[in-house]
């Protein structure tokens, strides 16, 4: 049987056509009345030859056929500091709802696409390409409606789940980073950050997962203390409604490095 490389649900498809209609997606970037979606994949792997597999699909098959679609932007990652085998994880940028949904056929009929992925689409049960894939589908912030690309220099990224308690505080949350300034803070602090989206399906929901980028560990360490000291930011969180005792319960950190295809 062949491996499929965007998994088909029809919960996904039902949840997606549920949440926005159907708009069209000719151009690479979104224009002020709409927002990007993303995927965020994550592929577990077991050792170094179903890394070699799966990142070889990457970069030869899967994202110049995703490019030949118009979706751009595509960013592949690996662990900065791995405690075993790495993880990869995917970032695809959609420009709908219907982009996302359509996108498995329209690679089907893709026959470079095929061809170029046969070793991973085909590989047996025996010796699979990979362990599991994690996938969850994002909804851009109103405020960061797409995708900003960092500068190609040395960099490290660093990927941060916010969980809350209740759906309640995870607007809340987002209503810091669009209505009130937050976002505003990491821009101008120098933070380069890529993306922040809401996670709509996904494990560990209510959640939120934004993307920041540092030259280095040091700089991390520095970003975030000035991030800490910031007039601005402490005068948010003083706010008892914004209390992040309140709407963050859980945070998760996972530093990066871009694989050398990646375009982000």
């Amino acid at each position: 049987m062949k491996r499929r490389v965007f998994v088909k649900t029809s919960i996904i498809s039902s949840a997606a056509a549920a949440i926005l209609p159907q708009i069209g997606f000719a151009q690479l970037k979104p224009n002020n009345k709409t927002h990007m979606y993303y995927e965020l994949r994550t592929y577990i792997l077991k050792d170094a030859n179903q890394q070699r597999l799966v990142e070889g699909y990457l970069e030869k098959a899967a994202i110049p056929a995703l490019n030949r679609q118009g979706i751009a932007n595509i960013g592949v990652f690996t662990e900065l500091k791995p405690s075993g085998q790495s993880i990869l994880i995917v970032l695809i940028p959609y420009q709908s709802l219907h982009e996302f949904e359509t996108i498995n056929n329209r690679l089907e009929q893709d026959k470079l696409y095929i061809t170029e992925g046969a070793a991973y689409l085909n590989a047996p049960a025996t010796k699979p390409a990979y362990e599991r894939i994690k996938s969850s589908l994002l909804k851009a912030f109103k405020n960061m409606p797409g995708i900003e690309l960092p500068p190609k220099d040395k960099r490290i990224f660093e990927l941060r789940r916010y969980e809350h308690a209740s759906e309640a505080a995870g607007t809340k949350k987002r209503e810091m980073f669009n209505d009130v300034g937050e976002i505003d803070i990491f821009k101008r602090l120098g933070f380069k950050p890529v993306f922040f989206g809401e996670t709509i399906i996904g494990e560990a929901r209510p959640n939120l997962i934004y993307m920041v980028t540092f030259d280095d560990m040091a700089a991390h360490h520095q970003h975030w203390k000035s991030f800490s000291a910031d007039p601005e930011w402490k005068k948010i969180s003083a706010i008892p409604e914004y209390a992040d005792s309140k709407l963050v319960s859980k945070i998760t950190s996972t530093f990066l490095q871009p694989a050398e295809y990646s375009q982000i």
